[in-house]
């Protein structure tokens, strides 16, 4: 996990520092050791704090977390403080603050979301989608939990999920359900996307674990539970309920009796957290 976490924020820097810091160079001496302060400049729920503090300790910094991975912080917090070369500081700030700053905003919107749908429903979970900016997953997927959701599958290796285009390139909703079913692993639960409450009864008779009511209003999320129930086949199956959730509507979703609300937009739409980071004392 660390060789991932350092190989990544390496990339990462190469595009920002190809060859030196020209100001740094000129400005700053060598042995020259400083202590920083990353500051929120705005309230939020930490994330990532641990992995960057792995990251940064193999740049030879000192970390001093203030914070902790689900935290929530005030206006004004110190999140972090770093002691060590002040040119090595000053190199990895911006990478630090954008970093941060991405994360903990993808954590703010998750627990929004977490606190809004718990307020109805206290069993429902908040979980994310594929809708992660490339390269950026493992952070995206932490800060997730750092705000209380679920990472839901983190790769198209974890889990099978039938679409809509799988149905229509197969040619067939249950035997699609069916060949997933005798095919896969043991360990491997088959869920199926479906577009009205009568694909929802189809997927569950052919032995769906998931049903996923992908861009239901919340009046046909209700039909789908009913109609599920009054089969009989409700307790046999996890309703996950996704497309177009934010926080001013998933109250309106979480209080029928679903089991999983996803979201895309606690990841791509979420508002980054203003931080800065300031050198506050020059040790030698």
């Amino acid at each position: 996990m660390e060789t991932l976490l350092k190989s990544k924020f390496l990339e990462w820097l190469r595009e920002d520092v190809p060859f030196w810091d020209l100001t740094s160079t000129i400005l700053i001496r060598e042995e020259l050791i400083a202590k920083a302060h990353v500051i929120a400049k705005e309230k939020g729920v930490a994330a990532c704090m641990r992995d960057l503090k792995i990251i940064l300790e193999d740049f030879g910094l000192k970390v001093d977390l203030k914070v902790d991975d689900g935290e929530c912080f005030d206006e004004n917090t110190i999140l972090m403080e770093l002691i060590g070369s002040a040119r090595k500081i000053l190199l990895l700030e911006r990478l630090i603050l954008n970093l941060l700053s991405h994360c903990c905003g993808v954590a703010t919107a998750t627990r929004k979301l977490v606190d809004y749908a718990r307020s109805v429903n206290p069993r429902v979970k908040i979980a994310a989608t594929r809708k992660t900016l490339p390269g950026l997953r493992y952070f995206e997927k932490r800060a997730v939990i750092a705000g209380g959701g679920d990472t839901h599958r983190l790769s198209l290796s974890d889990a099978i999920i039938i679409k809509d285009n799988h149905i229509f390139i197969f040619g067939d909703l249950y035997k699609a359900v069916s060949e997933a079913k005798r095919s896969a692993s043991f360990t491997r639960k088959v869920e199926v996307e479906v577009k009205d409450p009568d694909e929802a009864l189809k997927a569950a008779k052919a032995g769906a674990d998931i049903i996923m009511l992908d861009n239901f209003s919340p009046s046909d999320v209700e039909v789908a539970v009913n109609l599920l129930k009054t089969s009989g086949l409700r307790d046999n199956i996890i309703i996950e309920v996704s497309g177009g959730i934010r926080p001013e509507n998933v109250r309106e979703y979480a209080k029928y009796d679903v089991d999983v609300i996803s979201s895309g937009w606690i990841t791509h739409s979420s508002k980054p957290i203003d931080i800065s980071l300031k050198v506050v004392d020059l040790i030698r």
